[in-house]
């Protein structure tokens, strides 16, 4: 029911989302756009046009939660950089600054160990 950080994989969908969409057309996203298998159990992440309301779909072991925000006063600072990629994985910290209403081009990472990707 509840998650640590270190054991999710965060995806933002870097294109504006109709925020009417819900478990299904999320669902469709992330199979068709992202080529993801919804369940894997990561978090996906969206955002609107006008950037003041965000969505989160994740899966747990038996169905899916969905996690909304939407901002009374402010947008979310998030590139929708149309590029070839359509998706970006972000960390756990990359989403809570952004939540915390932090601008990740400002942000300026120090170097860490962090252990090699395996597989």
């Amino acid at each position: 029911m509840f998650w640590t950080p270190a054991s999710l994989k965060f995806y933002f969908y870097r294109r504006p989302t109709d925020m009417r969409k819900s478990f299904d057309g999320l669902y469709g996203l992330i199979s068709g756009i992202f080529n993801h298998c919804p369940t894997d159990g990561a978090v996906y992440i969206f955002i609107n046009k006008r950037k003041n309301r965000i969505k989160l779909l994740l899966w747990d072991s038996d169905g899916f939660w969905i996690f909304y925000k939407r901002l009374e006063k402010g947008t979310f600072q998030v590139s929708f950089n149309i590029q070839n990629q359509k998706t970006l994985e972000w960390s756990y910290e990359q989403l809570s600054l952004v939540l915390s209403g932090i601008d990740l081009t400002s942000v300026r990472r120090r170097n860490r160990y962090r252990l090699p990707k395996t597989g």
